[in-house]
């Protein structure tokens, strides 16, 4: 993977908005596939980008528990948004990939080398909670006793162009989770879109060698100092207007003394197990293989496929299912995100990114959730 560097430079540059397009033809003049955010059906999706018409200009997310709405500004601001629906891991960890096939020969079968070349895509617009995202899949994909190829390759090849926020959403709590909103490192460019009454520009900071070969092919100036504060401020704006808060401390501890409180049945009963929270998280890994056969049974392949602890098939084992009720398998996720993360892999498997919120169809807040946890536990240890 190309080295990045992990140092706040102090140096900053000025590209325009009018220049903006610059950046996407030097992308693309390189031989990458730019992702980024586009507006389809109604949300703000990750997609192919092939010119910033493509891009969400002048759109803003409203977000709350179970809800997601789209208001058009008047600013035209490009990444005045917040999160959506998706997250980088389908580009970096597909949801449905072949991992082997195999043939019939005379002597027995064959196995058929995979030679798919993978993709050479440039991110555009990660946010400060992605990045921490996958920065916590690195550490499991390629940093563990087992490497995924796939991830390693395709990880390996992106060019990543962070988006500082300068707005919160309502169900944002990245600064409970140290994952935002300020891009500290991992980048290649990292960009502060900032619009005054006269302007409309992006402070830019390079965080790799090839992410400052790229600047210096676009139309670009060194940033004032006003310009620099200005950005800075936009951003630190951000933490004092966080739309939720997550007290964090004593989770393991907390999740551990209440395994069987009777909480969970209250959260089993408003739960629909669909999984939503699982698809929309950018941590979430969980998967399966599915085997198939042709009809002439010639050849047979094997595919990994996304899958989610929700699902009763997920914990299924001879004998039936370890998580047959809808309490087990939420409490098996949000205890397995903050807490046994932590045992695992050090750290906590949420980056308060607020997706799992405002996608839970039936507006279940893990933020409330803990929260009440924690006040029931406290009463019952007074009583």
């Amino acid at each position: 993977m190309t080295s990045l560097l992990h140092t706040r430079q102090r140096t900053r540059s000025i590209v325009s908005r009018e220049e903006f397009p610059a950046m996407l033809q030097a992308l693309q003049a390189r031989g990458y596939e730019i992702i980024g955010p586009t507006l389809r059906d109604g949300v703000i999706a990750l997609d192919q980008i092939d010119s910033v018409a493509d891009l969400p200009a002048g759109w803003r997310d409203r977000q709350s528990a179970g809800v997601y709405r789209l208001e058009k500004e008047a600013d035209g601001a490009i990444f005045s948004h917040t999160v959506g629906p998706d997250a980088w891991k389908r580009f970096l960890y597909p949801p449905n990939v072949r991992l082997w096939q195999a043939e019939r020969t005379e002597d027995g079968f064959t196995i058929i080398e995979e030679s798919e070349e993978q993709p050479r895509y440039a991110f555009l617009g990660v946010r400060a909670c992605d990045l921490r995202a996958i920065r916590l899949q690195d550490r499991i994909f390629l940093r563990g006793r087992y490497v995924d190829p796939i991830y390693k390759q395709r990880r390996a090849e992106a060019f990543v162009i962070a988006v500082n926020c300068t707005r919160a959403g309502a169900t944002c709590f990245c600064v409970s989770m140290a994952g935002g909103p300020l891009v500290t490192n991992d980048f290649d460019l990292a960009l502060t879109e900032i619009i005054d009454d006269n302007r409309h520009y992006f402070v830019v900071e390079t965080g790799s060698d090839r992410g400052a070969d790229l600047l210096a092919d676009l139309p670009h100036q060194i940033a004032t100092a006003s310009e620099v504060e200005e950005a800075e401020c936009a951003v630190a704006a951000v933490t004092s207007h966080m739309g939720r808060t997550l007290e964090t401390e004593d989770l393991p501890d907390l999740f551990a003394e209440t395994l069987e409180h009777p909480h969970w049945d209250d959260v089993a009963s408003r739960c629909l197990s669909c999984g939503n929270c699982t698809m929309v998280c950018p941590t979430c890994f969980c998967s399966t293989v599915e085997d198939s056969t042709s009809l002439s049974g010639e050849r047979a392949e094997r595919r990994r496929l996304a899958d989610s602890c929700f699902s009763v098939e997920f914990s299924h084992i001879s004998g039936g299912s370890v998580r047959a009720s809808s309490k087990s398998r939420y409490r098996q996720w949000l205890t397995h995100k903050l807490s046994a993360w932590v045992d695992q892999f050090g750290t906590f498997g949420c980056v308060g990114c607020g997706r799992c919120i405002t996608w839970c169809p039936v507006g279940i807040d893990l933020i409330d959730e803990v929260e009440s946890l924690r006040i029931q536990a406290k009463q019952s240890a007074e009583n």
